[in-house]
This record gives structure tokens, C-alpha cells and sequence, in this order.
């Protein structure tokens, strides 16, 4: 849900359901690397609620859009990275394939 002023688009409040600080904080750092932002930050109202608040203001750019912006940003970050690991885990596993082992009597059998 968006709360922001219908003659103004360039600040916004977004409340984002079912989300906490892990999403907020990358959505957050990724909108204060984009040099249309003048503010932003987040809040959580009550911790018993999964619900995040988070305050977009620019240089006069749609508050929206910057947002989408950022998270289609995060989304391939997050790829990027997940790209790294899933190599990082293969070329592990090619280094570490053994025959198969003889690890010599079980104990206590």
C-alpha cells in the first residue's frame, strides 16, 4: 500500500505485509545508492506485526518508480549472488569428488 500526496509523487510511505527487516534493510540500501534519493528509511510499527514501512523521498522523480527501480536493482544483485555460490558449490564439489571411501571398521559392531 502506498500513502503519499496526490499532487506530490516525488515522497512516499510504502507498508509492505509479511515483511521484515531482512527485506527492508536491502530495499533501503539499494535506494540510498541511487543518486534520485534524498531520503529514505524504514520503520517496523509494532515487532508483533509482520509489516515494514518504508519512506521514499527524491529530487523529484515518482517515489514509485525509484522504488521499483531499486527492487528490480535487488532482485539482480540477488541473482549475481546466487549465480557466485551456486559455482562456488560446484567447482567444490568437482575438487572433493573421492572414490569411494573405506572408512575401516564401525564401532560397536
Amino acid at each position: 500500500m502506498e500513502h503519499g500526496s496526490f499532487t506530490d509523487h516525488s515522497h512516499a510511505t510504502f507498508s509492505l505485509t509479511e515483511e521484515d527487516h531482512t527485506l527492508a534493510n536491502a530495499v533501503r540500501f539499494v535506494l540510498n545508492q541511487d543518486p534520485r534519493v534524498t531520503f529514505c528509511g524504514y520503520s517496523i510499527p509494532h515487532p508483533s506485526h509482520a509489516r515494514v514501512n518504508i519512506r521514499v523521498q527524491t529530487t523529484g522523480d515518482p517515489a514509485r518508480e525509484v522504488l521499483k527501480d531499486a527492487c528490480q536493482d535487488l532482485m539482480l544483485m540477488n541473482r549475481h549472488v546466487r549465480g557466485v555460490f551456486d559455482n562456488a558449490v560446484a567447482d567444490f564439489k568437482k575438487g572433493n569428488q573421492t572414490e569411494s571411501m573405506d572408512v575401516g571398521p564401525v564401532a560397536g559392531k
